[in-house]
C-alpha cells in the first residue's frame, strides 16, 4: 500500500507561482511512476506531468513551459513548480503514484489551486 498526501495549495494573483508537494509513504520504494493530474469544477480530470523512476517527464501541453516537475527518491516525494500561472490553472490538484509489479494507482486527497486577482 502506498499513501500520498499533498501540500502547498492556495491562492494566488495570475502571473504567481506556487509549488505543489507530495509525501509517499507505505511501500514506497515500489513506486515506479509519480506525477500530477487537476480537475477543474465541471471538468474531467486530466494529466499535468509525469515522472518516472528513470526520469522520463511529460507535461501536458497547457503547461510546458510554465510548471516543472522533480523527484527524491530520499525523501519519497515529488514536487511541481508552478510559475506565470493562469486563472485557467485554477482546479484541484492530485498527486498520483503507479506501481507497475501490481499495476496498481494511488492518489493523493487533493490540494486546491486558485488563480485570481
Amino acid at each position: 500500500q502506498v499513501q500520498l498526501v499533498e501540500s502547498g495549495g492556495g491562492l494566488v494573483q495570475p502571473g504567481g507561482s506556487l509549488r505543489l508537494s507530495c509525501a509517499a509513504s507505505g511501500s514506497i520504494f515500489s513506486i515506479n511512476v509519480m506525477g500530477w493530474y487537476r480537475q477543474a469544477p465541471g471538468k474531467q480530470r486530466e494529466l499535468v506531468a509525469m515522472i518516472g523512476s528513470g526520469t522520463i517527464i511529460n507535461y501536458a501541453d497547457s503547461v510546458k513551459g510554465r510548471f516543472t516537475i522533480s523527484r527524491d527518491n530520499a525523501k519519497n516525494a515529488v514536487y511541481l513548480q508552478m510559475n506565470s500561472l493562469k486563472p485557467e490553472d485554477t482546479a484541484v490538484y492530485y498527486c498520483y503514484g503507479y506501481v507497475a509489479t501490481t499495476k496498481s494507482s494511488y492518489w493523493g486527497q487533493g490540494t486546491q489551486v486558485t488563480v485570481s486577482s
